[in-house]
């Protein structure tokens, strides 16, 4: 039987968590490590020099640990110290809000993931397209039913096969449509997800703040993850690398 560890950073009592957990729970033994508490946009953000709680959670068929700290944290303390060997697979989701772009590097869903295969697990990230207003709702209202089923089918087929050379992760993005069914892609990162604004106010103690703000892009170029869930409402897998070189010829680059 695999093991399988989950983590997300919308927090371990988010009901997307618990989706993935039940979408893979026929796929070998399932384990939960996750942030205590919302950290999305943490990134991969680390915890250094600082000690970081963990406690177990109460959680229905599931052994769940909660850490104070981030999803790339919550990842390390389960694989060094929590689970008693490296688990066959990760899964980090179902986040609530899409992952998608260049824009990834910020994503504590996608970091998480990143770092599971920095450790050679397969991995995969999974993230459901949703309104702004679902997005830090508690979930309940949301329909994980195409996820889940999507979830499931992607890592069956990870576990059976192990993931193609050369790919260290996918990045997986649910459109929000009420659909049982939908097409799923093999897409490429777009250069943004969002534009960015920012909003500054007066603060009552004196001083100025600053909001950092954006609206959803939806003209992407066709062949993206962007295009594909926004425009073309299929699901998104991003095949993903850990090496960020680029292949661009410098020769002639004059330093």
């Amino acid at each position: 039987m695999k093991n399988i560890l989950i983590t997300n950073d919308d927090g371990v009592n988010s009901k997307g968590i618990l989706a993935a957990a039940e979408a893979v729970k026929d796929l070998g033994n399932v384990t939960i490590v996750a942030p205590m508490k919302q950290k999305s946009g943490a990134g991969r953000s680390l915890t250094l020099r600082t000690v970081l709680p963990a406690k177990k959670v109460e959680m229905a068929d599931f052994t769940a640990y909660g850490v104070e700290g981030t999803p790339v944290d919550s990842v390390i303390v389960a694989i060094y110290s929590l689970l008693k060997k490296p688990p066959d697979l990760l899964i980090s989701g179902i986040n609530l809000g899409e992952n998608m772009s260049s824009e990834i590097t910020t994503s504590g869903t996608v970091c998480a993931a990143i770092e599971g295969a920095n450790h050679d697990i397969p991995s995969i990230a999974i993230s459901l397209h949703l309104d702004e207003e679902e997005k830090f709702s508690d979930g309940a209202k949301i329909d994980f039913s195409l996820s889940k089923k999507i979830l499931k089918r992607i890592a069956k087929k990870v576990i059976e096969s192990d993931l193609p050379d050369g790919v260290d992760l996918l990045n997986v993005n649910i459109p929000d449509t009420g659909k049982k069914n939908a097409e799923i892609v093999i897409t490429s990162l777009a250069r943004r997800m969002y534009t960015a604004r920012v909003e500054r106010h007066d603060l009552p103690s004196g001083g100025s703040g600053y909001l950092i703000d954006g609206d959803a892009i939806f003209d992407a170029m066709p062949g993206t993850d962007v295009y594909a869930v926004r425009v073309k409402e299929s699901v998104s897998v991003t095949p993903l690398t850990l090496d960020f070189t680029s292949t661009s010829d410098l020769i002639n680059f004059d330093f």
